[in-house]
């Protein structure tokens, strides 16, 4: 199961929201590329970016802080927030990135995830951010009536990369993923799934690990930036 230390971005900053609340951000970081350099250093595989001003402004808005971050580091890097055309798709492709995360359009337009994922196999991944089960879109501004099983059934056929399960309630909030959620969701498709949303532990971790499904990997942000969790030996962890 592959780590993913969590860069969020804020007016260029690296920031953590709770449970996706824009007024409700810690900045733990004025540089974004030191920080990525700071995960990399400390042996991670892949690195999860999100772009928070585009999510809500439905195009990219920290573009200079992602770049930055790539040209830093060599790492594999994926992004979401904002990416909601196949122009914007290609360019970040083209800049480096190793994976796109399609979320509002995976609800709003599954025409456009089927066309790049059919464009660029193995790089476009579906971004599922759920309330109660329910789809959020918009940076998670609008709760649709979409079920996140569903969508994530939905997609089986498309070719993406990978699911990323966000559990919004805990996104943040340092009480453990909603491992049930994860897990239910995990079973009902073969897409590998990231579980994103509350992991502020080692022991979140070995229960991910444990739950009985193939996860692919689990995302985290705040628990590494407050010394939660040791990035360190939390890859030695999932490596063991």
């Amino acid at each position: 199961m592959i780590l993913y230390p969590a860069i969020d971005l804020k007016d260029g900053k690296a920031v953590r929201l709770l449970r996706g609340d824009m007024d409700k951000a810690t900045v733990f970081n004025d540089d974004p590329a030191a920080q990525a350099l700071e995960f990399v250093a400390a042996g991670c595989e892949w690195l999860h970016l999100v772009d928070l001003n585009g999510a809500f402004a439905g195009e990219p808005v920290n573009a200079a802080a992602v770049e930055a971050i790539l040209k830093t580091t060599n790492t594999p890097a994926q992004l979401g927030g904002g990416i909601r055309d196949m122009a914007t798709i290609e360019r970040w492709l083209d800049k480096g990135l190793a994976r796109v995360i399609l979320g509002t359009v995976a609800v709003e337009n599954p025409a456009l995830v089927r066309e790049a994922a059919a464009e660029f196999p193995g790089k476009i991944a579906v971004g599922i951010d759920a309330k109660d089960g329910r789809v959020a879109t918009k940076g998670w501004a609008e709760v649709t009536d979409v079920d996140a099983i569903e969508l994530a059934k939905s997609y089986e056929d498309a070719g993406v990369a990978a699911i990323i399960y966000t559990d919004i309630n805990r996104d943040g909030a340092m009480q453990g993923p909603n491992i049930e959620a994860t897990a239910a969701l995990a079973r009902a498709v073969t897409i590998p799934v990231i579980a994103s949303g509350g992991v502020s532990s080692l022991k979140d971790l070995k229960a991910l690990r444990d739950c009985g499904t193939s996860l692919n990997g689990a995302i985290s942000g705040r628990a590494l930036y407050d010394g939660a969790i040791d990035l360190r030996e939390a890859l030695k962890l999932l490596r063991d």
